[in-house]
């Protein structure tokens, strides 16, 4: 019984064995066969551009001229560095063939920086710090482009100098820009001062109040002590205050002295508000922490609209070392982290620096367009259409009027 038992055992063994060598062999087989079919395969791949500029927004899809087949995905080619990239993917070839492939592309900067195209700028004696302030450089990929003036002058002495100013990036891409600087007398005449015309707010109301529309203002301790019951008797539908600014690059955050006046005054009355933080950040970082300092400082009181990134030191964009796309991170990584503690978003801007300086964002726009008709072309929801605002409820100063649009 044990000897027919060992035979029966021994065939199984002899058959197991079989089975496992001829389901090797024919795995073997297969994926050596596999393999000269993708071996010679015919493979047909041309590119539309074998060179791609830094920061476009491409997929494999639109990089890829001529291909004998058809791709299994698709995606987004990663343009942030410039160099030649190795870009891998898989096709199905019209012989129904699955195979590898791989290109090569060039990430290039070809987009110069961008400078003033100021034709006059306009100084007294002695102030040589005026000059870098009126005039901006900055570059979509470089943090520190070269920016210089060419041309003698001297601010000591009263004169009128023919001048040229120069930005050149790493990638010797060059903008040139020529530019009057008058150098005057410092004034004698002390009442000397801009009389600016007052938009009243019940004017914008008439011109701009729609059902598709509703009308607030902006505002922060310039506004003094402000009668909010008066506002809302007024018309004011939403106001936007500030809740406190950086003290410049790397230092502490300062809350503005009548925030929470403001906030109180507003929640009290049932005006809806937003709040806004004029920003210094050069970092993500640094825009981590502002986002959550502005989140203790609101968080016991109640805000429906938007927490807002400003950010406007334009005179000394320089001293950031921030590209346009990295001053665009940083934008955006204060936003997320609004958004994660259940805010709503959103970032102001000048028309300018939206079109010139500002890469796309997933957020709303809050646009700055001193004009009756704004000729901006981006979608935004806010329109800060004046700075000389006057109101009923705020004596001490003018204020900014906007329009929401819903």
């Amino acid at each position: 019984m044990k000897e027919v038992d060992y035979m029966k055992n021994k065939k199984i063994l002899k058959l197991s064995l079989f089975i496992a060598i001829s389901i090797f062999i024919i795995f073997f087989l297969s994926f050596s066969y596999t393999k000269y079919k993708i071996k010679n395969a015919i493979k047909i791949v041309k590119l539309k551009y074998e060179e791609v500029e830094v920061y476009k927004k491409i997929t494999l899809k639109n990089l890829i001229k001529e291909i004998n087949g058809e791709l299994i995905s698709n995606h987004y080619i990663d343009t942030t560095k410039l160099g030649k990239q190795k870009i891998k993917f898989e096709y199905i070839t019209t012989e129904n063939i699955k195979v590898p492939y791989e290109v090569e592309i060039n990430i290039v900067d070809k987009t110069p920086p961008i400078i003033s195209q100021l034709d006059n700028v306009t100084i007294t004696v002695g102030e040589d710090d005026n000059i870098s302030e009126s005039l901006f450089c900055g570059d979509n990929y470089d943090n520190n482009p070269k920016c210089f003036i060419e041309g003698n002058y001297d601010v000591n002495n009263v004169g009128v100098y023919p001048l040229t100013f120069v930005g050149i990036d790493s990638s010797n891409n060059k903008s040139t820009h020529k530019f009057t600087l008058s150098v005057k007398e410092k004034s004698k005449n002390k009442n000397e001062s801009n009389n600016i015309k007052p938009i009243l707010y019940e004017d914008i109301i008439k011109k701009y109040k729609t059902n598709k529309t509703k009308i607030g203002i902006d505002i922060s301790h310039w506004q003094g002590n402000i009668d909010f019951l008066q506002l809302k008797k007024e018309g004011v539908e939403f106001a936007y205050i500030r809740v406190g600014r950086g003290d410049g690059i790397g230092n502490d955050y300062v809350i503005d002295s009548k925030f929470k006046q403001n906030i109180e005054g507003f929640n009290k009355v049932g005006i809806p508000i937003g709040v806004y933080f004029y920003s210094y950040a050069n970092s993500k970082k640094d825009a981590k922490k502002e986002a959550e300092w502005v989140l203790k400082q609101i968080k016991n009181y109640q805000v429906d609209l938007e927490i807002v990134f400003d950010w406007e030191n334009w005179n000394l964009y320089q001293d950031f070392n921030l590209s346009f796309y990295n001053l665009t991170e940083v934008s955006n990584t204060f936003v997320k982290v609004i958004e994660k503690a259940g805010y709503k978003g959103m970032l102001y801007s000048s028309k300018n620096y939206l079109e010139t300086v500002w890469y796309p964002v997933k957020y709303p726009i809050w646009l700055a367009h001193y004009t009756d008709k704004t000729n901006y072309q981006g979608k935004y929801k806010l329109w800060q259409l004046c700075n000389n605002g006057k109101i009923k409820g705020i004596e001490e100063n003018l204020v900014d009027i906007n329009i929401m649009y819903e």
